[in-house]
């Protein structure tokens, strides 16, 4: 099968982490394959995948060769996949807009980015390349609060008529005026804000869902976050963590039976600690009561390595959108988005979007509103 050709806005911890995994699982065994949620989408595997243009306005990336940039300071997420081969495909200067915060020059460069002194791309020169490279599907790995960043490669994804996956809490999938503009063009278009495979958010999802269902009243709860990547140290600019924390926040108010006040429930990024580099550890804590109003609480410590966390989530993300391409589908891909994104435009409960995503992946409405006509597919898919 032919390739699925996608371009990456923002080489940081996550697209190193993106790029090592399409590397690391080309040689698997699918019996030994451990951490994908599937091995093969449509006929695609992890390693169908290819990078084939890349933004950065880093100087120790800008002008690499991709799969050599993405080791390059400041990130630090785990190397899982060393030797990498040269992909022939060069790091081209980005548009900076608001992609890197002002506070982020106080500290070393070992952490921050180093602009590259180079001239920044309009939109007819990152159309103009995102066409030459026949891309197909462009992923936004903006920094938190790259609100005008974002907005450019949306735009610039538009006007090249090429899938959009928004990784960042950042609003385009929800917003209802950009989502029809992506419906109107006949372009499909995954967001907001990427989950983790087993991460903070979809932790504290189950849970309160968990306590729902057991008939346990949630009356407070927190999440607090630590780590010392460039997204974490990003995030100390309290305006720019404000998309971050109401789309965190909404995640876990939306499988709430009754949404907790504004006072009871505290949840996002609350520090940056430079030794734990790319790991990221969560404090959750819940308070309720039982049977008979008797108290109750929970606290749980989650530890891991944040940027591999989200890149499998991606690499399904990626192959989504590429059936959606296939089978001329466009706008907002409802299922994937609420089963892969914290922010969706409409959220689901997890079981639900799985379900969705699932049926998405087959061939199916994503919602069955007709079981006569689900089924009759189903016996005619079995028939084949």
């Amino acid at each position: 099968m032919d390739g699925i050709r996608v371009a990456i806005a923002g080489l940081g911890n996550c697209a190193s982490a993106l790029i090592q995994g399409i590397h690391y699982y080309r040689d698997k065994d699918p019996q030994e394959a451990i951490g994908l949620m599937h091995w093969e989408i449509g006929g695609y595997k992890p390693s169908a995948i290819q990078v084939v243009a890349a933004f950065d306005i880093d100087a120790r990336k800008v002008g690499k060769d991709v799969n050599q940039a993405v080791f390059a300071k400041p990130n630090c997420t785990k190397v899982f996949c060393p030797s990498l081969p040269d992909s022939g495909v060069p790091v081209q200067m980005g548009r900076i807009l608001d992609g890197v915060s002002e506070h982020l020059q106080e500290y070393d460069e070992d952490v921050r980015f180093v602009v590259a002194d180079a001239p920044e791309p309009d939109q007819e020169a990152v159309v103009a390349a995102l066409k030459t490279a026949n891309v197909e599907i462009l992923l936004n790995y903006m920094p938190v609060g790259s609100e005008k960043a974002t907005a450019f490669y949306a735009e610039c994804a538009l006007e090249a008529g090429v899938a959009f996956i928004n990784n960042i809490p950042v609003f385009i999938a929800s917003n209802p005026e950009w989502a029809k503009r992506f419906e109107k063009k006949g372009i499909p278009l995954i967001g907001d804000d990427i989950k983790s495979q087993l991460g903070a958010t979809i932790t504290h999802r189950i849970l309160t869902d968990l306590f729902r269902k057991r008939g346990v009243k949630l009356e407070r709860t927190y999440q607090l976050n630590t780590g010392g990547n460039t997204d974490f140290l990003n995030m100390l600019n309290r305006y720019r963590l404000a998309s971050k924390r109401k789309s965190k926040t909404e995640a876990v108010q939306s499988v709430l039976s009754k949404r907790l006040e504004d006072k009871n429930i505290h949840i996002g990024p609350s520090d940056y600690v430079p030794w734990q580099r790319d790991n990221k550890v969560c404090y959750i804590r819940m308070e309720g009561k039982l049977f008979g109003d008797v108290p109750m609480d929970l606290e749980l410590r989650l530890s891991v390595e944040d940027s591999p966390n989200s890149a499998g989530v991606a690499i399904d993300a990626i192959r989504c959108i590429k059936l959606a391409l296939q089978r001329g589908k466009g706008g907002i891909l409802e299922g994937p988005s609420a089963y892969f994104c914290k922010r969706p435009p409409k959220q689901f409960s997890d079981d639900q979007a799985y379900q969705m995503t699932e049926r998405f992946i087959a061939g199916y409405p994503e919602k069955v509103r007709d079981v006569s006509d689900y089924l009759q597919r189903s016996k005619e898919t079995a028939s084949a």
